[in-house]
C-alpha cells in the first residue's frame, strides 16, 4: 500500500483522495436566507446525523481552495441560525447539482435550478417541495475546524420539524429505501443511487450474540471458497444446528452430492464450500451451515 502524509501533498489532490475513499456520503440540499430574507439553495456532502434526542445533524460548508473564501450558506446560517435541509433523491439529482453552480450573491437558485420553494412552518427558509423529506432546523452551533482553503466549518442543527412524503412509506410507515431512491455523493463527478441491486441487508447482531468468526470449526474459517462477508454471517448465528439436523439435511438435500463425490473428499469439501456460499448469498443461513457441517459427518 503507499502512504501519504496528509501535509506533504496539496489541498485539492488531499480533498480529492479523502472524498474518493470515504464515501458514499448523504447530501444535505441546504435551503438558508440572508438576513434580508433573500433565499439561497446549495447541495453538501459533508453531512450525516448525529443523535436522535435532541435530533441533531451536522453538515460542513468548505472553505473554497482556490481562494480561500467562504459560501453564501455558511453566512446566511451565521446571520439567521435556520436551515432546511432537503433530502435529495434520484429525481432530483441533476437539478440539485446544478444548484452548487457559483452563482453570485442574490441571485436565487430555486429559479436557476427549477425547485420549488414553499414556505416552513418554524423557520425562515424555504423547503424544496421536491424532496420527498424535508427538514427545518434550528442552527446550535458553527464550528470553524481551520481558516485555510479547504478547512470546513460544522454546522450543527438541530431538527424542530420533519416533513415526510407519503408515497415514500412501507405499510409499517417506515422510509422504504426502495421508494425514497436516495442518492449520494463519491469522488470527483460520480455519485451512487441507493436502490434496486445496490440495496441488500444485513442482520444486525444487536438482535442476538453471535458465536463469532473464532468459533468457527478451522476448516470452514480457512476455506479457499468462503469469503470474509460468508464468515460474517456464519459468525453471527448464536447456535450451530444440531447433528440431527445435519444428518436429515444431508439426507434431503445433498445426497447426491456426496454420490457423486464419494471417493474425493477434496472436491466434494469444495463442492459443499461452494454450495453454501451460494446459500448466503441468498441469506439462507442455516441451510449454509447444514451444508457445512455435512462434510465432517460424512
Amino acid at each position: 500500500m503507499i502512504k501519504i502524509k496528509p501535509q506533504e501533498i496539496t489541498t485539492p489532490k488531499l480533498s480529492g483522495l479523502l472524498a474518493g475513499a470515504i464515501g458514499p456520503r448523504p447530501i444535505a440540499f441546504a435551503s438558508t436566507v440572508d438576513a434580508d430574507g433573500n433565499p439561497n439553495l446549495s447541495p453538501f456532502s459533508y453531512f450525516n446525523m448525529f443523535s436522535a434526542n435532541p435530533p441533531i445533524v451536522v453538515f460542513s460548508a468548505v472553505r473554497r481552495v482556490r481562494n480561500n473564501t467562504t459560501k453564501h450558506t455558511f453566512h446566511n446560517v451565521e446571520a439567521t441560525k435556520e436551515v432546511v435541509i432537503n433530502v435529495v433523491n434520484y429525481d432530483m439529482v441533476q437539478q440539485s447539482s446544478l444548484a452548487s453552480t457559483e452563482y453570485p450573491d442574490g441571485v436565487n437558485e430555486f429559479v436557476k435550478s427549477g425547485f420549488t420553494p414553499i414556505e416552513s412552518e418554524l423557520v425562515k427558509p424555504f423547503r424544496v417541495k421536491e424532496s420527498p423529506v424535508q427538514l427545518e432546523c434550528k442552527v446550535n452551533e458553527i464550528i470553524e475546524l481551520g481558516q485555510e482553503g479547504g478547512s470546513g466549518t460544522l454546522i450543527v442543527c438541530e431538527v424542530v420539524m420533519i416533513h415526510i412524503e407519503e408515497s415514500i412509506l412501507d405499510d409499517d410507515g417506515a422510509i422504504s429505501p426502495q421508494k425514497i431512491d436516495l442518492v449520494s455523493r463519491l469522488g470527483g463527478n460520480w455519485y451512487a443511487r441507493a436502490n434496486g441491486d445496490a440495496l441488500f441487508e444485513v442482520e444486525k447482531p444487536l438482535r442476538n450474540l453471535g458465536i463469532g468468526v473464532d468459533q468457527l470449526p478451522e476448516d470452514i474459517r480457512l476455506s479457499k471458497v468462503l469469503t470474509g462477508n460468508d464468515l460474517g454471517m456464519l459468525g453471527n448465528v448464536e447456535e450451530i444446528p444440531d447433528e440431527t439436523d445435519v444428518n436429515e439435511y444431508k439426507l434431503m438435500e445433498l445426497s447426491d452430492l456426496f454420490m457423486d463425490f464419494q471417493d474425493d473428499a477434496i472436491t466434494l469439501e469444495r463442492k459443499l464450500h461452494e454450495k453454501a456460499h451460494a446459500h448466503l448469498l441468498n441469506g439462507e443461513v442455516q441451510d449454509a451451515w447444514k451444508t457445512l457441517l455435512a462434510f465432517n459427518d460424512r
